[in-house]
């Protein structure tokens, strides 16, 4: 099984935290988003993961190494690949066309799910959805009497259907599929000035591919901070069997709610934290309330109440109550 993951896109949304680190890599449950993705994937299949090939921007070095151990830590082959000139869902996945052979799952990084089913890899090809109760604001599919896909909607005005694609898909012959995404560039058919992976899809469809869906329980997204904050909540509360709270924690007079992730060598004193904070490495946090919040590492934080916030790396704040959305290295007082 090969699995391609387009995250490429500058994350504007979730800005500033994306000035200084790809939107994937941003922490959920002390974990990277994209990490999350990989491993949630992998406990669905009924085979591993051969090669895993990420298609980014110029996002330096450090972030590549990153992504190798990621795809390295769950038995697989990291591949880097680049789109530096982003014309579409379908461009971006033929940027990996190295590797689009054989099975193939396509995965966007900025999703996690819930999932019970066990994935059926014999199948023509499987678009992961979640019933959702406003499929104006999605792309939905609708089915026929043998639950298989006979058509793509984009932001129905109407109901067609409550079945939203949540950005997964599975090909069982990936050679067809990159014919297909070819054909779109050469072709130069796009939807809305880009080539959509959709397009392809339709067109696969229309020679006889049938596409059925597998629909996940539960489907979080972390395309802004609130988002990203809630799917924080919910990766806690459904990953409690991790070991979430590191034993270098030195806590002084302070109360831990559950469920926390609290990272490597923090110090905590006369505090409350909890529930669902993650907190990165070396951190300090004294005189202060935190819940329902994602700090990161190397923090200061002291005599301040704080709820729904993301907190970057390198930042020293103290003082009242907020809600906070404060990027990497700022300094408030």
């Amino acid at each position: 099984m090969k699995l391609v993951i387009p995250m490429a896109g500058m994350g504007k949304r979730m800005r500033p935290h994306t000035l200084t680190i790809p939107k994937p890599l941003i922490p959920v449950g002390g974990k990277p988003i994209v990490q999350r993705l990989v491993e949630e994937i992998k406990s669905v299949l009924n085979e591993e993961i051969e090669e895993i090939g990420f298609i980014i921007g110029d996002f330096g070095e450090e972030v590549e190494e990153k992504l190798l151990k990621i795809a390295s830590d769950v038995g697989a082959k990291g591949k880097i690949f680049y789109q530096l000139d982003p014309k579409g869902t379908a461009h971006a996945i033929l940027c990996a066309e190295e590797i689009l052979s054989g099975k193939v799952i396509v995965a966007y990084a900025d999703t996690l799910f819930k999932a019970e089913f066990e994935m059926d890899d014999n199948k023509d090809g499987i678009i992961w959805t979640h019933k959702v109760d406003n499929p104006s604001s999605f792309g939905v599919v609708k089915l026929d009497g043998n639950n298989h896909i006979k058509g793509f909607h984009e932001k129905p005005k109407e109901f067609i259907s409550d079945l939203a694609i949540i950005g997964i898909y599975y090909f069982k012959d990936g050679e067809y599929l990159k014919g297909e995404l070819n054909y779109l560039l050469e072709q130069d058919i796009k939807t809305g000035g880009e080539y959509g992976i959709t397009d392809a899809l339709q067109n696969m469809m229309n020679k006889g591919t049938h596409f059925t869906v597998d629909m996940v329980e539960e489907w979080l997204d972390c395309g802004n901070k609130d988002a990203t904050v809630y799917t924080n909540q919910r990766t806690l509360e459904l990953n409690k069997s991790e070991k979430l709270i590191a034993d270098s924690l030195i806590k002084k007079n302070s109360v831990i709610i559950e469920p926390c992730f609290i990272g490597e060598d923090v110090k905590i004193s006369n505090s409350i934290i909890g529930p669902h904070v993650s907190i990165g490495g070396n951190t300090k946090i004294e005189n202060c309330i935190i819940k329902n919040s994602i700090i990161q590492d190397n923090n200061l934080i002291t005599n301040k109440i704080i709820d729904n916030s993301m907190l970057g790396n390198f930042v020293e704040i103290s003082g009242h109550s907020d809600d906070l959305s404060i990027g990497d290295y700022n300094k408030l007082t």
